[in-house]
């Protein structure tokens, strides 16, 4: 007992000085954590969790994996920062890993996804501009999120994040993904990209249908516009393959693609993946950073990628086996609308607000987040094993079971 208590107080103590000289912008909730192994993490306490949220799709490989940990080392005794003044080793390589697992020419490396999508908006206007002075529109849809700040924040589908901060960027139009009538009309000769999620993330894990992206294809290049996939959550391994995209036969090529999130296995990085025909419009000085693309963090990436092409494999058998589980439970429990995602990207639709749910799993063992209201997310690291799926399922059932208004047969 007096161990538990000497480990809350530290606990508290985090917390309060938090509250004190933080920005309130985060609503936290109460677990601090101490250290992570694998696919779980600890707290203060010593208690242990199941990460299924993996820092909102950060963390693929799980927490300390022994060839990212031993890649940070040897790098960091190395280089770790040096500007894009000069060459370092790591960056043509991770290029070219990632031209050849998506199909794209071009790379620019920058610190994170909203600085991806503002590079992929001034990549578009500076190449429509080139065409016509008046090509500078930029096409977007609702319920998507393409990152907070202010050029991101404009082709963000979702008022709630929007209004606090209007105006913002003019000549975008976020249109109604139902509405064929009208995207027709949108799409014309003033138009320099479409901003698209293959798979929406904050907005509620929504697949798009290979049918509706070759039609913003077919759209995209009827007026000479780029078609832009935002894979900052559900690319480069997360649905199973390394791009959403590349989830339909035959894939659905973008102009541009913007990458982040697990990209480097916990360290900042984003890239900016693209055609020629994309990159034509950016010249020397017109884009840059300071920390993209440190050889730290490509150093890292490229052990990212060597591991995940082992893993992929597992993956996709893991992924069945859990949404089997989901479905299993969907079937008890009459308030779960609706299990999609693909790979490990999973979303549990319920049909009642759930965010009280989080702490319930908290309480299970469990680490989740609930997006858009009513949807359960789950991002777990790329590492996760059936047994861990399986102990993720059991918990969820007594989630349902005890925080859950009906259910049915559970």
């Amino acid at each position: 007992m007096e161990n538990m208590e000497a480990a809350v107080a530290p606990a508290q103590q985090v917390m309060e000085l938090e509250r004190q000289y933080l920005l309130q912008n985060y609503a936290r909730y109460p677990l601090v954590l101490k250290r992570g192994r694998g696919c779980w993490l600890y707290d203060t306490a010593g208690r242990r969790y199941l990460d299924l949220i993996s820092g909102i799709g950060v963390n693929a490989l799980g927490h300390a994996h022994p060839r990212i940990v031993r890649t940070i080392r040897e790098q960091a005794a190395l280089l770790i920062h040096s500007s894009n003044l000069y060459y370092h080793e790591y960056q043509g390589p991770l290029a070219k890993k990632i031209c050849e697992t998506s199909g794209m020419q071009r790379v620019f490396f920058c610190n994170s996804g909203t600085e991806a999508i503002k590079g992929a908006i001034k990549m578009a206007r500076a190449r429509g501009r080139k065409i016509h002075p008046e090509k500078t529109e930029i096409i977007a849809f609702e319920n998507s999120f393409h990152g907070r700040t202010m050029g991101a924040l404009s082709i963000t589908g979702q008022p709630k994040y929007r209004e606090p901060f209007e105006p913002l960027l003019p000549g975008v139009r976020i249109l109604s993904l139902c509405d064929d009538a009208a995207l027709e009309q949108a799409i014309g000769e003033r138009t320099a990209a479409i901003f698209v999620e293959p798979i929406q993330g904050e907005g509620g894990i929504w697949p798009m249908s290979a049918d509706w992206l070759r039609r913003l294809r077919r759209l995209a290049d009827r007026a000479g516009a780029l078609l832009v996939f935002d894979e900052i959550q559900c690319g480069i391994g997360r649905p199973g393959v390394y791009h959403a995209y590349q989830l339909h036969q035959p894939p659905v090529p973008p102009d541009i693609v913007t990458l982040a999130k697990p990209i480097a296995a916990g360290l900042p990085l984003g890239a900016i993946a693209c055609t020629e025909k994309a990159a034509s419009g950016i010249g020397p000085g017109m884009h840059g950073t300071t920390f993209g693309g440190g050889a730290l963090a490509c150093r890292v990436a490229l052990e990212f990628y060597a591991i995940l092409e082992e893993l992929l494999p597992q993956m996709r058998r893991v992924s069945k086996f859990f949404f089997a589980g989901l479905r299993d439970l969907q079937r008890d429990f009459s308030f779960i609308r609706e299990v999609r995602g693909a790979g490990f990207m999973i979303g549990v639709e319920l049909d009642f607000p759930c965010k009280h749910l989080v702490n319930a799993g908290m309480e299970q063992g469990l680490l989740f987040n609930v997006t858009h209201d009513t949807v359960i997310r789950m991002l777990p690291p790329y590492i996760l094993t059936e047994k861990e799926a399986g102990r993720a399922l059991a918990g969820l059932r007594k989630v349902f079971r005890t925080a859950a208004p009906v259910s049915m047969g559970a």
